[in-house]
């Protein structure tokens, strides 16, 4: 469904002296096959919108290719629209419109006739839990519902490739809940391909098959989130006890079974432990009969954000937080392609 080769977008930033190149995307490839839902994650600036934008033929790369569904991002743009979802991050609707007008309307730049769009839309409208809803102006809907509202004009046309941009972004956990069964309906009701952004990891680990991740404008892995988070170095192991002596033979212990950020504070030790399900039990007994008493131990598997802290030495929400040119240029300030 999706082809890319070296994809790259550079853009001009800044005026006179300070006129710099910036390399927002340094050369992406992907494989995406039909079916799939792909969580593509980044922090701000990592390329993600970017890349993201090249693939919806809304932002023509500076070198690479790629294909959509068959059509070339470049030479065949208007193939590739008419022939994907695109919901956006900032959403698609005028609030002031009412709500089944804008769905309709929407259809109709697809070339769908006004009855058929009508018709479709009401059939989304009822799956998206937004019956009651045609006649409303957006304006006057729930977070959760505009999202929805959003979906069903990227749906309306019936594409076999969807592309959501932070779909869930300022919902309220009950409504990210409810959109998380939508996207996943996607696929399991429709069939369709689904291309997730989002800057959730909890999303991305519910709802992906495989994830993407994006850092300085390369993609740094790309595998099921299992799989990635295997590859993490341990569960993370943390023994707390009722004094301070058992410590240090505790750590001790750690180190002998090949524990990694081994880190003692105060009556308790921390590590991270390959195989902890395996090796515990035993760990217990030496300590047990040791003559230690173990107040509370907890086991807890790698995240996500694990993944990313050890492919690129920085947590995934810490990164969000900084700015740099590169997320300037992808949030489409005064920046213009080179």
């Amino acid at each position: 469904m999706i082809h890319a080769r070296g994809l790259a977008a550079t853009f001009v930033t800044g005026k006179g002296k300070k006129q710099r190149e910036v390399r927002a995307v340094a050369g992406v490839d992907l494989d995406i096959a039909e079916g799939e839902v792909v969580g593509f994650l980044g922090p701000n600036g990592a390329g993600k919108t970017t890349t993201l934008r090249m693939l919806t033929t809304l932002l023509r790369p500076t070198a690479g290719t790629a294909t959509v569904n068959g059509f070339d991002i470049v030479s065949q743009s208007l193939e590739v629209r008419r022939s994907i979802g695109y919901v956006s991050q900032m959403g698609s609707t005028f609030s002031q419109a009412l709500a089944g007008d804008e769905v309709a309307d929407h259809g109709q730049l697809y070339g769908m006739s006004r009855r058929e769009a009508v018709a479709r839309g009401q059939e989304l409208f009822s799956q998206l839990q937004l019956d009651g809803l045609w006649d409303r102006m957006p304006k006057n809907m729930s977070g959760g519902q505009r999202r929805r509202l959003d979906i069903a004009m990227g749906l309306i046309h019936d594409p076999t490739l969807v592309f959501l941009d932070e779909p869930t972004t300022g919902l309220d956990p009950q409504a990210r809940a409810n959109l998380w069964d939508h996207i996943g309906r996607l696929r399991t009701e429709r069939g369709a391909t689904v291309f997730l952004t989002t800057h959730y990891l909890d999303e991305a680990d519910a709802l992906s098959d495989r994830i993407l991740i994006i850092d300085n404008g390369t993609i740094v892995a790309a595998d099921t989130p299992e799989n990635l988070k295997s590859q993490v170095s341990g569960d993370l192991v943390h023994l707390e006890f009722t004094a301070a002596e058992p410590v240090a033979q505790a750590a001790a212990h750690l180190e002998r079974l090949g524990a990694t950020e081994i880190a003692v504070s105060g009556f308790g030790v921390r590590a991270r432990l390959r195989g902890s399900a395996k090796v515990i039990p035993g760990l217990l007994r030496e300590l047990d009969a040791g003559g230690s008493v173990l107040d509370s131990l907890e086991i807890l598997r790698p995240t996500l954000d694990d993944v990313f802290l050890t492919l690129t030495g920085r947590s995934l929400r810490d990164a969000e937080a900084t700015t740099d040119a590169a997320t300037d240029t992808e949030e489409g300030s005064d920046e213009i392609p080179a």
